[in-house]
């Protein structure tokens, strides 16, 4: 139990990295993106470790009944993709370091990595709170689906700007955004999926 809490924290921090670097990004501080980049890619290291050692450990069957044990390495394992998803979102931004993007653009995806954020934040509390108030937990949970619908609307307004600033922006650039747009909006998804097992866990409680 403790090396999945410490899994997950170390996964959530991946996401909120992710929003310090679009924010960083849009300001044109260079300096801070490598450096939040560097932090992010060290995490979501950190991050895969304590998932092998946490599914070594479940793999025991020894410390938690069935149910438990499947849960748990349900929201391991969505939570780990949802860090791998915004690494990957991270590489992008990596990518475009010197390239000229529009400011809306820039605006918008600020916008998706900060609700992703708060996403985030809202499913650390739910989890903290899924063995000790899982009523709690259970509404905290909610409001991740919240966020995510949210960040499925700024998708769908950023791809649409692709098609306005098409002519401005060089291909391979316009090309990594897209990814870049992708992986959040998965990072989003895998986070919506983990509240679902947090709904799943509580009831049980």
């Amino acid at each position: 139990m403790d090396l999945a809490h410490d899994h997950v924290l170390k996964a959530l921090d991946t996401i909120a990295l992710l929003h310090q670097i679009t924010k960083s990004y849009s300001e044109g501080n260079r300096a801070e993106v490598k450096q939040h980049l560097a932090t992010l890619f060290a995490t979501e290291q950190e991050a895969d470790r304590l998932r092998s050692e946490t599914f070594r450990e479940l793999s025991k069957g020894t410390a938690l009944v069935s149910d438990y044990r499947e849960d748990l390495l349900h929201l391991v394992k969505r939570l780990d993709v949802a860090a791998d998803n915004a690494k990957d979102a991270a590489r992008c931004i990596e990518m475009l370091a010197k390239a000229q993007l529009p400011a809306e653009i820039l605006k918008q995806t600020v916008k998706m990595t900060e609700q992703l954020a708060e996403a985030a934040q809202i499913l650390r509390d739910s989890i903290d709170r899924s063995f000790n108030d899982p009523d709690e937990a259970i509404r905290a949970a909610h409001k991740v689906e919240d966020r995510e619908h949210k960040i499925d609307e700024g998708y769908l307004k950023t791809k649409a700007m692709f098609v306005k600033y098409g002519d401005q922006v060089n291909k391979g650039a316009m090309v990594i955004l897209d990814d870049m747009v992708e992986f959040i909006e998965q990072t989003a998804d895998y986070c919506a999926d983990t509240a679902d097992y947090i709904v799943m866990f509580s009831t049980r409680e």
